[in-house]
């Protein structure tokens, strides 16, 4: 009768679009207050112990990183930068957006906020460039969420946080499906340009791509500070967090003389509230994960995917397609809080890598960001491009490669295994 309630209520609240923190929050405090014999202190106490992580700490840092980068002239420079890697392909400054968030990617650890600060620059300059407002729409949601793939990531620090699994060897892990995703969508991009003409620039000469690499370059040492110190042992994932900080704030004060003085309350209040979304989510997750966990959801699920096959291989299919479907209704965040306890004992049922299903389960979650009705990078990425989410058809292709690329990762284990075991 619990989970009854639980979800019956959850699901309802969602498509009435109450926002899903606030939906897992009420569904879950009726559930206990109606069915179960608990004393209501359990409330606040696993509001409170879910955020209540060291580890977690990473998590506001990098936001504000991402922001102090924005403001301090870093995303512009990579933009100008890989403009002239790859501006002369077929679609180049498409190309250009996917490689600018592979570049972005290794500083900021936020599929939004590469969004938000990459769309805001190219989504006009495509539009201008004679791109459609769909295809530039589809474009960089998609690319964003090669962001929370390659190190360094605020998802794979909530993964790892709650699985006590090593958050150095998670990142490792992820850089080569990070980059696969970005090739896979150049590919995309490139197959759209020759068939709807869009154009290349001119190449640039060497020189020019010097220049430009020398304007970059304290943007460009920001993902080898950060990732050198993480994989080298030297600071924790947390402390990254600070470093990156400190970091952008002294190019983007000191070095670029893009950040003020009067900049730096509004970059603290855009970072405090972009923060208080993963969080609020974490911590009313939580009380619904807690339910789960006393109704012995995860058993009763594991038996029944058991019970399908005891092919591992087939299992793991069953279980992406799930974490797929699941990616269409409930926010990444919220997915992974809720279904992570649920499908860790698959881990160990299977023998499954735990760093390698790691990776799988956060693509497979990402995935969901950019699919309708709740893929919160398309809503960003069709704010700047005004356009209608329903009209951006594009992106089904994009999410049709990095599904590809998902059924690559989970199927071919050394993608992700093999670079944390050189590393570590």
């Amino acid at each position: 009768m619990t989970l009854i309630i639980l979800f019956v209520l959850f699901l309802f609240l969602l498509i009435l679009g109450m926002p899903v923190a606030f939906a897992m929050g009420i569904a879950s405090i009726s559930s206990i207050v109606t069915t179960l014999e608990v004393p209501l202190s359990i409330i606040p106490q696993r509001l409170f112990a879910s955020v209540n992580s060291f580890p977690l700490m990473a998590v506001p840092f990098f936001i504000l990183a991402g922001y102090l980068m924005n403001v301090g002239g870093i995303t512009e420079r990579l933009v100008n930068f890989a403009r002239t890697l790859v501006g002369h392909l077929a679609g180049g400054l498409a190309q250009t957006n996917v490689v600018t968030s592979m570049l972005f990617s290794g500083i900021s650890g936020s599929a939004s906020a590469d969004a938000s600060a990459i769309g805001s620059t190219m989504i006009p300059a495509m539009k201008r460039d004679g791109y459609s407002s769909s295809f530039s729409a589809s474009v960089t949601a998609a690319s964003a969420t090669i962001g929370p793939i390659i190190p360094p990531s605020i998802v794979i620090v909530i993964y790892g946080s709650m699985t006590e699994l090593s958050i150095g060897v998670l990142f490792a892990a992820g850089i080569i499906p990070g980059i696969m995703l970005g090739f896979a969508q150049m590919m995309i991009v490139h197959s759209y340009a020759k068939k709807r003409g869009y154009k290349s620039e001119q190449k640039v000469p060497f020189s020019m791509v010097i220049m430009k690499f020398k304007e970059a370059f304290w943007a460009l040492l920001a993902p080898i500070v950060i990732l050198g110190g993480i994989l080298g042992g030297i600071f924790t994932a947390t402390e990254a967090g600070v470093i990156a900080c400190a970091y952008a704030f002294i190019v983007g004060m000191f070095i670029y003389k893009e950040i003020r003085l009067k900049d730096i309350r509004k970059i603290l209040l855009d970072a405090t509230v972009m923060t208080s979304v993963p969080i609020l989510i974490l911590a009313m997750a939580s009380i619904f994960g807690w339910i789960l966990a006393t109704q012995q959801f995860s058993s009763t699920l594991v038996n029944g995917i058991s019970s399908i096959s005891d092919n591992p291989y087939v299992i793991l299919f069953i279980v992406i397609l799930l974490l797929l479907i699941v990616g269409l209704f409930i926010e990444a965040l919220a997915a992974m809080i809720i279904f992570i306890p649920v499908l860790t004992p698959l881990v160990m049922h299977f023998g499954w890598d735990p760093i390698h299903f790691g990776i799988v389960v956060v693509v497979a979650m990402l995935i969901g960001t950019v699919t309708p009705p709740v893929g919160i990078q398309l809503y960003i990425a069709a704010a700047i491009a005004k356009v209608r989410v329903s009209k951006i058809t594009e992106i089904w292709s994009f999410v049709l490669v990095m599904i590809v690329v998902l059924l690559l990762v989970a199927y071919i284990p050394q993608l992700t295994t093999w670079l944390p075991s050189i590393l570590f």
